[in-house]
């Protein structure tokens, strides 16, 4: 094997960006592969480092923890030398913005980590929370809340709209700390902060309350185990109000051993998980939004977001992500493509009602459809399923995750529903369970004609008129119309009650 080449599994889009996210309980960095709509982290490493610990009471940065912060990010620039960044941006936010020692902490951290750092004020912090939700989240309305150690951001977000935010000191670390352990007290020093931004939760009501940090994604995890949930991916995952408030209660009154897959978090996080629970609770049941959406998106994804030039920040981000996985691992991309405006002209022929959702949804499968060629063809619709239920995608919910999934296993492994779990198909909801098996209907059309290949598939429309679904041949792909062809314009027909029929033009 050849040695010294360029990995060609990545997007040639530029050397790889860097954030080190200095915060009031972690200090974290993310090294992304470039910069681009829809971001991919190629490494991921935080250290719980507790700065915030204490500092509410005493007023100053832990000794111990500035001293495990200052080897993590000593470490953290050799990590980012070795992968040969192009850019690092430091951040700091809560911890090193109240305490007295920050100065002298900031001083130190820059000369550890070789760079200039940003301080963040909690309004900075609140807008690029927002702008993180707003990166991660199609046409995202709600408020956003970025609980972190020292503080908590609130703000108001309408598409690519960003209110002013506000911030509080409801951090984790900082309830811990002002609270004495006692919960009554935590509880109080919520209400009490939260009743000096009324208007927040005014405009919370019968909207999306979008909640973002750590501690929160923890309180997520725990309730997905808790209700046996078959997705595990935190990004979208939705909770319902009161079934919210019936597990955070849980939370706040039991031990944590208790809880089902405590093991996944880290055990210096599993203290703050209670003052999570409290605090988002008091945010149901003062705000009362229709549903509670879990970000993986944050501060990080929302800087390199705002460094985007204005049409880059326009695109969907999960055409992004999907179109980059069409040209890293499609036989043809173009054939993907091409895909989108074969399936869209059938469909408007057809006459077939789609939402916005389902027609982004429809083009995300149609570029994701081949994604899985180089497996083993006994598992390519396994696999296919798996890499698309568990991808990196934002700009998807979890019932969209599950209809992109099932399409692609459709796709490969044929139509019939009892192929696959039945709990990814309760997830995608009887609608999208039929339009994906629809959509995999077509493709188990089209790749038969194209082998996967640009530049046949506008050479062989398929339409329906006069009660048939119809593929039309030019002459000189006469010999494709075989039985096995005849089956696959035979099973759609079936599923939209249609007659089959291949016409050759000549």
């Amino acid at each position: 094997m050849a040695v010294g080449l360029e990995a060609q599994g990545r997007l040639k889009i530029g050397r790889p960006v860097a954030i080190i996210d200095i915060g009031s309980n972690s200090v974290r960095l993310v090294v992304y592969e470039g910069m681009a709509r829809a971001l991919t982290p190629i490494y991921n490493e935080k250290v719980l480092c507790g700065l915030g610990r204490h500092v509410a009471t005493t007023g100053r940065l832990d000794d111990d923890a500035v001293e495990r912060a200052l080897r993590a990010l000593a470490r953290f620039k050799v990590l980012c030398e070795t992968m040969h960044v192009s850019e690092v941006y430091v951040l700091a936010t809560a911890a090193a913005r109240d305490a007295s020692n920050g100065p002298a902490f900031l001083e130190a951290a820059t000369l550890a980590c070789g760079r200039e750092i940003n301080l963040l004020s909690g309004a900075k912090e609140a807008q690029l929370s927002a702008l993180g939700v707003v990166s991660g989240f199609h046409a995202p309305d709600g408020i956003v809340g970025d609980m972190g150690g020292g503080s908590l951001e609130l703000v108001d977000v309408n598409g690519f709209s960003v209110g002013e935010g506000v911030t509080m000191p409801l951090g984790g670390l900082a309830l811990q700390d002002l609270s004495g352990g006692s919960l009554k007290k935590a509880q109080k020093i919520v209400r009490a902060a939260l009743a000096r931004a009324p208007e927040y939760l005014e405009k919370l009501q019968g909207r999306t309350f979008y909640a973002v940090g750590g501690t929160w994604r923890a309180v997520a995890r725990l309730h997905q185990a808790a209700r046996d949930y078959p997705l595990h991916v935190m990004h979208g995952y939705v909770i319902n109000p009161d079934d919210g408030l019936d597990f955070l209660h849980l939370v706040e009154e039991v031990d944590t051993k208790a809880l089902k897959d405590i093991e996944s978090i880290a055990e210096a996080r599993r203290p703050l998980l209670v003052y999570g629970a409290i605090l988002l609770e008091e945010i149901i049941r003062l705000g009362r939004p229709k549903e509670v959406a879990i970000s993986a998106h944050g501060v990080r994804e929302g800087l390199l977001f705002d460094k985007l030039d204005e049409q880059t920040r326009r695109r969907d981000p999960l055409l992004s992500a999907a179109g980059a996985l069409n040209l890293l691992r499609s036989r043809s991309p173009r054939h993907g493509e091409e895909l989108c405006g074969w399936t869209d002209a059938f469909i408007e022929s057809l006459g077939l009602p789609e939402t916005e959702t389902e027609y982004r949804l429809r083009h995300a499968a149609c570029l994701l459809a081949d994604i899985g060629w180089r497996a083993h063809p006994d598992y390519r619709g396994e696999q296919s399923l798996n890499l698309i239920a568990y991808g990196a995608f934002v700009g998807l919910d979890h019932p969209g995750r599950a209809y992109l999934a099932l399409s692609i296993f459709f796709r490969h492994e044929g139509l019939s529903p009892d192929k696959v779990g039945s709990r990814i198909k309760v997830l995608a909801g009887s609608r999208l369970m039929e339009r994906a098996r629809l959509l995999a209907a077509m493709m188990r059309i089209a790749y038969p004609v194209s082998v996967a290949m640009g530049g046949i598939l506008p050479q062989a429309p398929l339409v329906a008129r006069n009660g048939q679904v119809v593929l039309r041949l030019p002459s000189a792909m006469e010999a494709l119309a075989n039985e096995r062809l005849s089956g696959r314009v035979r099973a759609l027909g079936k599923i939209l009650n249609l007659e089959p029929s291949i016409e050759i033009l000549r």
